[in-house]
């Protein structure tokens, strides 16, 4: 994430539902997490691993990361370079996973008006979702300044070791 907090990057659209075995198949909840991102979102695209570049955004529509509660699914996209994932709603479990582990998720009522390849720049922290492609700024629930520390610092590990030492 650059020092203005923003991330832009194509739109990768996936829709309602998104089940985290779609997202990490299980047989691939062992691998470390640079061979994770090799089968990121392969059970929806697989040609999503080959093709997704650093900063690119997923679009989500209602209940993305649905289905196991495993952290392999959210690591797994932030480690293929995924910048954010902005959905209508989430999954809780995924939600909170995924700030766990420093992959900033947001909840955006209008998320769906992105379309697939559309340029999309987030702000977390403010909550605003511009899509460059269309010229729309869309408003999400911004992120809170505690949270986005632990996102920045890589999640809520690495979040406490500074912290606490």
């Amino acid at each position: 994430m650059s020092e203005t907090q923003t991330i832009e990057g194509g739109a990768w659209v996936f829709g309602d539902n998104v089940d985290t075995g779609y997202i990490m198949p299980s047989k691939y909840a062992s691998l470390p997490d640079e061979e994770l991102a090799a089968h990121a979102m392969e059970g929806i695209d697989p040609d999503f691993p080959k093709n997704v570049q650093a900063g690119d955004v997923i679009i989500g529509g209602r209940n993305f990361g649905c289905g196991s509660s495993r952290e392999t699914a959210p690591r797994g996209i932030k480690h293929a370079g995924v910048g954010a994932v902005i959905a209508r709603t989430f999954a809780r479990n995924f939600f909170r996973n995924s700030l766990c582990i420093g992959l900033p998720v947001l909840i955006c009522a209008d998320a769906e008006s992105i379309e697939q390849g559309d340029r999309v720049r987030v702000d977390p922290i403010a909550g605003r979702v511009e899509n460059l492609t269309k010229g729309q700024t869309l408003q999400a629930e911004p992120l809170p300044d505690h949270i986005m520390d632990m996102v920045k610092a890589g999640g809520l590990v690495p979040y406490l070791k500074q912290t606490l030492t």
